[in-house]
């Protein structure tokens, strides 16, 4: 599976509409936990956490320093997940004014929300796809692209899969997964 990364970003910064394709990996933790399947995508499938390990375990690249405790705690990851939550209702909204006529497109991927890297060559969508899902392939494309520039400055700094301790998408799984076991959260 962490071919598929690879691939998916490379590919995704030639053609911007494969970014799409990351929905993939934003859906199918959900719908696994939602299913009873518990947290087996982020424990098996993840090719993100895969990525990581590689780089990090077996080609030696993480300083493997023990992770802070104010990473590991509920509110830092509860925080994390709500704040990537607001980035993307942000870039649904975005996508929205394009679709509604009151915004333009923006062709330029934000990494880490805030630099805009300008990558107009990137969208070959051409004429075949409505603007607002051009703009939702930029959105989602600069969210992942964010959160992989951040998993990988964790896994160099601390533990390969020390991103899988607060990432977004496993927070919200391990949440499905107490709220539909009846625990506290």
């Amino acid at each position: 599976m962490w071919i598929i990364t690879i691939v998916y970003f490379s590919i995704g910064l030639f053609n911007i509409m494969f970014a799409w394709f990351g929905m993939i990996c934003f859906l199918a933790p959900m719908l696994m936990s939602i299913f009873g399947k518990d947290k087996a995508f982020c424990n098996s499938y993840c090719g993100r956490g895969q990525l990581f390990t590689l780089l990090g375990h077996d080609r030696r690249l993480s300083i493997n320093k023990e992770l802070p405790s104010f990473l590991k705690s509920k509110w830092f990851r509860y925080g994390f997940l709500l704040f990537f939550m607001v980035m993307f209702v942000n870039m649904l909204f975005t996508t929205w004014a394009v679709f509604s006529g009151s915004g333009s497109l923006n062709e330029s991927l934000k990494l880490l929300w805030t630099f805009d890297l300008p990558w107009k060559w990137a969208n070959r969508a051409g004429e075949s796809f409505p603007l607002w899902a051009v703009q939702f392939a930029y959105g989602f494309y600069s969210l992942m692209l964010t959160s992989l520039v951040i998993g990988l400055l964790s896994m160099l700094i601390f533990k390969p899969r020390s991103w899988c301790v607060y990432c977004p998408i496993g927070t919200a799984t391990q949440m499905i997964c107490k709220i539909r076991e009846g625990e506290r959260l």
